[in-house]
């Protein structure tokens, strides 16, 4: 079971760890102009990691689309899923619950 459930993480903590660069390398260069907190890069990784690779990157997206310089801006954060199966690491990985974090 936790082999399939690592297997099925794959995807997933790949597109994190994309995105985890793009927010060391990258954004920096943007500065601070997000409207809405938390910005939309770390708002697409807290929705990568409860809610997937594919639903986590459209909720991604939308907000990408919502944040333009006439929207309100403001708080805005991922709606936590109820039943959350696994476990993330500190690092920001997805694990399955029974293994350790780190």
């Amino acid at each position: 079971m936790i082999v399939v459930d690592t297997l099925l993480l794959v995807p997933r903590n790949i597109g994190l760890a994309i995105l985890m660069l793009y927010r060391r390398l990258i954004s920096p260069l943007y500065g601070d102009v997000c409207r809405y907190y938390p910005s939309c890069s770390a708002y697409t990784l807290g929705s990568i990691q409860q809610r997937g690779l594919l639903l986590g990157s459209l909720r991604g997206a939308i907000r990408i689309l919502r944040c333009n310089p006439w929207a309100a801006g403001g708080i805005d954060d991922v709606p936590p899923k109820k039943h959350f199966r696994y476990t993330t690491t500190t690092r920001g990985f997805v694990v399955a619950s029974t293994q350790r974090k780190g």
